[in-house]
Order: structure tokens, then sequence, then C-alpha cells
């Protein structure tokens, strides 16, 4: 029994990864350059545990801890992960660092909110975009004092270093954003003042509500 217990909790984390690896789950929580270290790491663990439900013996000991290590397996494939973006980008650095990868051949309308942000954050004089259409989508993301952003979460690994980022947005009058709600927005970059400086910020002519992507965490 306690070997069957044992197999059956490694056979059990082993489809939790290669599940969440072929289901699109890992998306959610971890950059797609990962994916198939962790699908192979779950083949392995579906092997050892058929390995270990043919072996005899166990310390009596480490019984319960198999088992509660199999519960939390089987909790983690009947529920699905649901992260909260915004929960999570209120606890994080805003800093991209210096190394920022732009690509200046890409024409306003073409470019994504993680292009746009990087654009302004090294050529931050809001009057070089003024009046450039806007086509974005993200997730709306609360500012303390402030009204709501369009974020996006960039990740080099995990969600562990995930790093949020977001653009000031304008708002149809009397559309109240709610957090975590995905949209696409679409409309020109203009420019306001905030605490006493000039700063660019998407001026919305037409909004729509969409799905989360499949892809939401960009690298």
């Amino acid at each position: 029994m306690p070997a069957l217990i044992r197999g059956l909790a490694l056979a059990l984390w082993g489809a939790v990864l290669l599940g969440s690896s072929l289901s699109g789950r890992l998306e959610l929580l971890l950059r797609g350059l990962f994916h198939p270290l962790v699908a192979v790491s779950g083949v392995v663990l579906l092997v050892l545990g058929l390995q270990q439900t043919l072996q005899r013996g166990a310390r009596p000991g480490w019984r319960r801890r198999w088992l509660l290590a199999a519960a939390v397996a089987l909790a983690v494939l009947l529920i699905p992960p649901n992260p909260s973006f915004s929960d999570l980008a209120a606890n994080r650095s805003t800093d991209l660092g210096p190394d920022l990868e732009l690509d200046f051949q890409l024409p306003p309308g073409q470019r994504s909110l993680t292009d746009w942000v990087r654009l302004l954050r090294s050529q931050p004089d809001p009057q070089l975009y003024a009046g450039d259409p806007v086509r974005i989508s993200g997730f709306v993301l609360p500012q303390p004092g402030d009204r709501p952003q369009l974020g996006r979460l960039l990740v080099r690994c995990c969600l562990a270093d995930a790093t949020p980022i977001g653009l000031p947005v304008r708002w149809p009058p009397g559309y109240k954003a709610q957090a975590d709600q995905w949209l696409a927005l679409e409309g020109r970059m203009g420019v306001e003042r905030h605490n006493g400086s000039p700063r660019s910020v998407v001026l919305v002519e037409r909004l729509r509500p969409i799905p989360r992507p499949a892809r939401p965490l960009e690298p």
C-alpha cells in the first residue's frame, strides 16, 4: 500500500505537469520557452509513478506526506488556475531595466501595448506621438490616485518575475473600467498634464471587451 500511494502521488503530479503543458494552462503561469521542459518532467514523473507502484516497502512515516502530495496534485488538476493580474501587478516593480528592445520600424497602428511602453520610456517626449493611431489590448490595471491604465505583464521566466507595464488611458465619459477585464482599444495618442508634467495618454475612440488571450504573458 505505501508504494501504491507513493506511485499515485508521483503519477498525479506528472499528470499535472503534462496536462498543464498540453492544455494551455501554463500560458497563465510560465513563458512558452519553458513549456517543453515541463512536459518532459511530467512524463518522467509518470514513469517514476508507475515504477514506484511496482516496488514494495516504504518508510511508514512518509505515507501521510505522500497522501497529502497526491491530494494537492488532484486539487490542482480539478481547479484551473485563474490568477488576478492586477493584484499581482500591485506588488511588483515596474522597472524594465536598462535593456529595452525597441522596433522603430513598426507603424504606430501596429505597435502593441508593450511596444508603446518601451518606446515612451526610451523617448518620453509626448509631443513626438501626439495624434498617432493606437490599437492595443490588455487588462485593466488600477492605479492608486489615478485613472486605471491598460496593462500587460512581462515575464522572463514565470509569474514570479513578472513586471507590470501600463499605458494611461482617457476612458470614454461614464465608462467604469473593471480591474482584470481584458479590453481592445482603438484611438489616438494624446497629451495631458499629470502631477505638473506632460505625459502621453490614449484617447479612446472605440472600446470592446475581449476574452483573456490564450497567451496573456509577454516576453
